[in-house]
């Protein structure tokens, strides 16, 4: 291919490794340079042809539901969040929002590890001087259990408007039952 590599399949030239490869895939650009002090000696610049995929704001968005009966809450949500913000495409993109919808159903029957049941506790600011409140996650599998999945997933998306956007896309219920058949969504195998 060129005189520099000769037989040998590698060969270095001050700090570059060169190797055989197809050409039209591979650019070579060969200057030649003359130092005063030393010989005649060739520096090969290259490139490689790199294809990025970066996509575009889809129009038509998968619907999937996750049942979250014995599901552990921070695993769930992790799941959860790459489907919203759409880490499991081969086509991710950090500033467009490539995610699908995601319904979750029985939200009520989460299940956390450890002492978390009785021991974890959201807080609530008002703004105002001794307006801290804070609420068991018990309290909360009670009187409101959708929200328990809903502040895991938050938690694990991004912080600004994009996220925002994708979390619009989380539906949960508390129960087997919701009312999004109409966009025929699939069950997700995690």
């Amino acid at each position: 291919m060129l005189e520099i590599l000769g037989k040998n399949p590698f060969a270095c030239v001050g700090r570059y490794f060169f190797c055989e490869a197809d050409t039209e895939t591979l650019k070579i650009k060969v200057k030649k340079t003359l130092d005063e002090a030393e010989h005649k000696r060739k520096v090969i610049y290259f490139s490689l042809k790199m294809n990025t995929t970066i996509a575009k704001k889809e129009d038509k968005k998968q619907w999937y539901v996750v049942d979250a009966t014995d599901q552990v809450l921070g695993r769930l949500a992790v799941k959860i969040a790459n489907v919203l913000r759409g880490r499991n495409k081969p086509i991710y993109t950090p500033h467009v929002d490539c995610g699908d919808h995601v319904i979750v159903i029985n939200a009520e029957k989460v299940k956390v590890t450890g002492k978390k049941e009785e021991e974890k506790e959201y807080m609530f600011y008002s703004g105002y001087v001794g307006g801290e409140k804070y609420v068991k996650l018990s309290e909360f599998r009670a009187r409101r259990p959708e929200y328990l999945i809903e502040a895991a997933v938050r938690g694990m998306l991004p912080k600004n408007k994009l996220a925002r956007d994708m979390f619009m896309k989380l539906h949960v219920y508390a129960g087997a039952e919701h009312p999004h058949a109409a966009q025929q969504p699939k069950p997700f195998n995690f």
